[in-house]
């Protein structure tokens, strides 16, 4: 029996274990910016939801209860501008992550087919593709893509690890070239409410589909808005057909969101005032390490949304990730999201308060 995992490259993680160690051994102990894991509180309303819904001793659906399409559609409609968005538009999943990995496998896609993201992506697109033995493509504009085979285009806007937003009219443009090619479009939107220098759009907006969903589909999480990452709690909106099919193949694997965590999901979508609050919090830590890093000589680019700064210093990103390390802390080298950032680094906010505090003081 082959192995699958021969398939897949090698997990970029644990090459960053070295200067994980070097960055550990500083005497005020390591400031970790490469993940991106949530630190902060979760909210309360969201905790006291999923403690509510703890007396969950029967199975979950697929699909969710009706309270909760009823918070994502009515979400989906209010945030991204789909004001067509029903029922059947939306589907809970198991983390985003999860979802990513498995398409192209759950839309029976193999050899001879093409899954194509951008040239610096987050690197499950990659492993989505290797899975079910189709090919990965990767590209700067999608619309100069040879259409012949791409069954599966992906969009990324706020990007990872970029912080990057494509314009309004750009993903018109995109949307209109993928249906006349008849190449379905899933755009991963995970970033979308933490705009800082731009204002990032759905592909759902009414002003970009036109109205329909018609082979388009947008990924969302609550992981960052709400930091919920431990709870596992995602979703799909777009075409119906798409998701369709999508749910009848996840009933049979039993991809199912816990109850609590389907509650929890409903209180989340239902109050802005945490997703302010959090992003305030993201905005104060963004803004000190920009100042020190680009006072140590770093050059922030893109980076007009997101979770993170994309900065260079113009050199071997693993160079500058030791530099880094020796100062207790820790990066994500570019490379993990490609070639193409190959003398970048991802620097990421989510530490807490004293953390960014005091990787500030050590750039400093």
């Amino acid at each position: 029996m082959a192995a699958v995992s021969d398939r897949l490259p090698a997990f970029p993680w644990d090459k960053l274990e070295p200067y994980k160690k070097t960055a550990a051994a500083h005497a005020d102990g390591i400031v970790d910016l490469s993940v991106g894991t949530p630190v902060d509180p979760v909210p309360q309303l969201i905790r006291q939801a999923l403690i509510d819904a703890a007396d969950s001793p029967g199975y979950p659906t697929v699909w969710g209860t009706p309270a909760l399409r009823d918070a994502i559609t009515g979400w989906v409609r209010g945030r991204l501008g789909a004001s067509a968005a029903e029922h059947r538009n939306v589907l809970p999943v198991v983390g985003s992550k999860e979802l990513v990995a498995w398409l192209p496998t759950q839309l029976g896609l193999g050899a001879g087919d093409k899954v194509a993201y951008p040239r610096l992506a987050y690197p499950t697109y990659e492993v989505g593709a290797r899975l079910c033995g189709a090919q990965a493509v990767v590209y700067d504009d999608p619309t100069a893509l040879d259409p012949a085979g791409v069954k599966l285009l992906w969009l990324n806007s706020p990007s990872n690890p970029t912080g990057q937003v494509l314009p309004k009219e750009e993903l018109i443009r995109i949307v209109a070239w993928a249906r006349e090619h008849g190449i379905l479009v899933f755009s991963d939107e995970c970033y979308l409410e933490l705009g800082w220098e731009a204002e990032p759009v759905s592909v759902l907006h009414d002003e970009v589909c036109g109205g329909s969903y018609e082979g388009i589909v947008a990924v969302h999480s609550l992981s960052k808005r709400s930091n919920l990452a431990g709870y596992r709690a995602a979703f799909v909106a777009g075409d119906a057909a798409v998701l369709g099919e999508l749910l009848e193949i996840r009933k049979h694997g039993g991809m199912m969101t816990p109850a609590p965590v389907q509650a929890a999901t409903v209180a989340a979508l239902g109050d802005d005032l945490h997703v302010e609050e959090q992003r305030r919090r993201y905005a104060a830590r963004r803004a000190a390490l920009r100042t020190a890093l680009e006072a140590h000589g770093f050059r922030v680019e893109h980076s007009e949304a997101s979770l993170y700064l994309w900065v260079t210093w113009d050199e071997p990103c693993w160079d500058t990730v030791a530099h880094l390390a020796e100062r207790g802390i820790l990066v994500a080298p570019g490379d993990f999201y490609g070639e193409a950032g190959a003398r970048h680094v991802r620097v990421a906010f989510t530490a807490t308060d004293e953390r960014v505090e005091a990787a500030v003081k050590r750039l400093g």
